[in-house]
């Protein structure tokens, strides 16, 4: 099937070689960030991790969000996501490939990633992690290939795809949970040092996953002859609704619990990222526009007239996935660092070649996504007639 990845439209192969041409540059710069070391980009002794681990927290949750696709279908025989259940166990696979190119972006020697295996500490959370998203990634291109590829030849997939959707059903969760501990286990992070972690990077995850997987049906439904479908979409944004409400409450527990009880490791950093610490106030409009975003979202998907109408609805995916990247990919990870335990103020700002290498990341990314929902749709309209 992968011949139908070289068949498309002017503009496919615009796109195609625009992603490549992104990938070139920022490979470009990945280059120098070997040679010369992470010295390039805005990391310190005070903020070891930076936008590269970011994006990586932030995409572990994107991975993770498209269960809520798989789960109703084939836990819950719910047959309406049957049209779009293969898109998302694709933006699953995209997005866990750009967690692990994140994390070989941020090691700075690619070849030290070797040492998970050749090195195995089961006493690390690490190491966890490592082996909770490759399984992922595995099980997303197993259970997708095979049914779409059953799909085409007009087929009922093998039933023990169906045990393996299950178990990545179950294994999901573990993605985000166990990236979750690799902060939560650290006691000299306040800020992190919280058991509502995980459920909170679950919440967000499951609002953001969804909410980009409405956007790119929105985005097919437009491009290709291939609907998934209004019930599907709508479904999906109760789905992002009831998440992004959840994830948001979490939060504000965490403020009461913090304030309330005056915790000052805790306090400084949630100062730090809201009204500036000592000076220092470079998070301060992006941390206040993630909760306007989230806000604004809410009352657009709670009120059914507005999450009906689906350019209101796409605007507020847009607005709710962004303020979910700025809240778990700079508030969550520079929160964390800011100040360090001698209440220190370093702040971290990305330098340009971490920015490019991201964007770099992002476009292979969204090139390995464009090829397989390339090869998804064709087969949906080859299946169906149009």
């Amino acid at each position: 099937m992968l011949e139908l990845a070289i068949k498309g439209s002017k503009k496919y192969w615009v796109w195609i070689l625009s992603l490549l041409a992104v990938m070139s540059i920022a490979f470009c710069f990945w280059l120098w960030q070997l040679s010369f070391g992470l010295g390039i980009t805005g990391m310190s002794r005070d903020v070891s991790w930076g936008f590269y681990i970011a994006q990586f927290t932030f995409l572990v949750g994107v991975a993770a969000g498209g269960v809520m696709v798989v789960l109703p279908y084939y836990l819950h025989d719910y047959k309406a996501f049957g049209r779009i259940t293969i898109l998302g166990e694709f933006l699953a696979i995209a997005a866990v490939i750009m967690c692990l190119m994140f994390i070989i972006a941020d090691l700075g020697q690619p070849m030290r990633a070797l040492n998970v295996l050749l090195y195995p500490t089961p006493g690390s959370v690490l190491f966890w992690d490592m082996i909770v998203l490759n399984v992922y990634l595995l099980l997303n291109i197993i259970v997708g290939w095979n049914v779409i590829e059953a799909e085409r030849n007009n087929v009922h997939y093998p039933s023990w795809i169906k045990v393996l959707a299950i178990f990545s059903i179950i294994w999901a969760p573990a993605i985000h949970t166990v990236t979750a501990f690799l902060y939560c286990g650290l006691p000299g992070r306040g800020f992190w040092l919280t058991a509502i972690l995980a459920p909170r990077f679950l919440a967000s995850a499951f609002a953001a996953g969804p909410a980009l997987l409405i956007l790119l049906c929105l985005i097919i439904r437009r491009v290709t002859k291939f609907d998934p479908g209004r019930e599907q979409i709508q479904s999906l944004a109760k789905i992002v609704t009831y998440a992004i409400i959840i994830n948001v409450f979490f939060f504000l527990c965490e403020i009461f619990v913090v304030f309330y009880s005056r915790i000052p490791s805790h306090m400084s950093h949630i100062k730090y990222l809201f009204f500036g610490l000592h000076g220092h106030a470079a998070l301060v409009p992006w941390m206040w526009a993630s909760m306007a975003f989230m806000v604004i979202s809410i009352i657009l998907l709670a009120n059914p007239v507005t999450r009906k109408n689906e350019a209101v609805l796409a605007f507020a995916c847009v607005i709710l996935f962004i303020g979910t990247w700025i809240d778990k990919g700079l508030g969550m990870i520079s929160g964390g660092f800011v100040p360090n335990p001698l209440h220190h103020v370093t702040e971290y700002i990305p330098t340009l070649p971490e920015l490019v290498i991201a964007l770099g990341v992002w476009a292979t990314g969204f090139f390995v996504l464009t090829l397989l929902f390339k090869i998804a749709v064709t087969v949906k309209e080859e299946v169906s007639g149009v």
